[in-house]
């Protein structure tokens, strides 16, 4: 029997939780263009939906994002992923996994 990721994650460090609890007062008030966080009762998971911009292939479509933080956030990046249905592009995975090269 295999266990999900999100049973299996560590709990958030204290850095980590009293970091993220900023981020998310700052994301309540000032969000970014086109970005809004669903609401859930856990601070190492967030639901981001995201509005295509006017005047993209994405315009008038929604999409969300899951980021999971690990233990030790902000010494590690978080992972993203689009919650299926992804949008097509080539960089974006039909499970909604970003392909991200940094260069």
């Amino acid at each position: 029997m295999t266990t999900s990721s999100a049973s299996s994650r560590k709990a958030l460090s204290k850095i980590a939780c009293n970091r993220l609890q900023k981020e998310l007062v700052e994301w309540q008030v000032n969000p970014p263009a086109g970005f809004k966080h669903k609401v859930t009762d856990n601070l190492q998971r967030w639901v981001i939906e995201v509005n295509g911009a006017p005047g993209t292939l994405y315009a008038g479509e929604t999409y969300q994002l899951q980021v999971d933080f690990p233990e030790h956030y902000p010494m590690e990046a978080p992972q993203v992923i689009f919650v299926p249905p992804a949008p097509l592009h080539p960089h974006i995975y039909s499970n909604g996994h970003i392909c991200l090269g940094i260069e």
